[in-house]
């Protein structure tokens, strides 16, 4: 009997998610295909027309986060009236959220990634493109309102972002402070560099910064123990104190959004589930 594409859905579903359950508890190389098959409770030789490797039931792990993490970005109440930072924000947010309850198994795949990193980034993911094509909507709706200076670089920023997503990532999965907040602050300051650098002018903004980066390392590592938390704080504040170019007055032209007031503290869902008690599988990792 020919299967549907929901079951075909659900089938690939619950091959991730055995997948995620063994290898959280016999790591990647302990876990071989014919024990995911079993747990999933299909045939051994069924699995391979789904995944032919095991890397690829991994790369399938993370595809499903992403999509998800979209999915739950675009139907935020209100997302629509975001600003840029704001948006980034909530999609940064939402991903860590749905890696969080797989924590152990995420700290496997980087170590894979680690590995076998021609692996990892050869393999053409349906979230890439779709991540490419949200940050560059983003950016049109920041452009459109006068929020930023108009950039011709939208597909490339989408693509810069997925990598910017694992470093983020990598970061969190390193964080032991209390709830992630190293992680929020990271996000908040690393995003908070890059809408300013766009709302100022992109090309000579960068410039200076990257002159500021490199005459100011030194002093950075001296005074601020912090590393690229604290790289971070003087980027943002020497952004902050460059004057925008000045520009003739056009008749359509919107006026620039002036700089967002500082946010308070946020605290997203991601550390709020981890506050909370958690099956052993996905207790925080130390």
């Amino acid at each position: 009997m020919k299967t549907t594409r929901q079951q075909q859905d659900a089938t690939r579903r619950q091959i991730v998610a055995s997948a995620v359950d063994l290898m959280t508890r016999q790591g990647f190389d302990g876990t071989t295909m014919k024990d995911i098959a079993r747990t999933a409770g299909i045939g051994d030789a069924t699995i391979y027309k789904y995944f032919p490797t095991k890397d690829r039931i991994v790369l399938g792990y993370l595809d499903a986060v992403v999509q998800q993490a979209l999915a739950d970005t675009l139907q935020t109440p209100g997302f629509t009236g975001y600003q840029l930072q704001e948006k980034l924000q909530r999609l940064t947010d939402a991903v860590l959220e749905r890696l969080l309850p797989d924590r152990e198994f995420v700290a496997q795949v980087r170590t894979l990634a680690q590995r076998s990193p021609l692996t990892m980034l050869a393999e053409p993911l349906a979230a890439r493109q779709a991540l490419r094509e949200a940050v560059a909507s983003f950016l049109e709706a920041a452009e459109a309102a006068g929020e930023i200076e108009p950039c011709d670089f939208k597909g490339m920023a989408g693509g810069l972002y997925t990598d910017y997503l694992a470093a983020v990532a990598a970061y969190w999965l390193a964080d032991t402070s209390d709830e992630f907040a190293d992680t929020t602050q990271l996000v908040d300051l690393s995003l908070g560099v890059l809408v300013q650098t766009l709302r100022s002018g992109l090309v000579s903004r960068v410039l200076q910064l990257g002159g500021f980066v490199l005459r100011s390392q030194m002093a950075r590592l001296a005074q601020h123990g912090s590393g690229l938390l604290g790289m971070l704080h003087m980027a943002r504040q020497a952004m902050g104190d460059m004057p925008r170019p000045t520009e003739a007055p056009g008749p359509m032209r919107k006026a620039a959004a002036p700089p967002a007031a500082p946010r308070a503290a946020r605290k997203p869902r991601a550390a709020a589930q981890a506050a909370a008690p958690a099956a052993p599988r996905r207790k925080k990792a130390a």
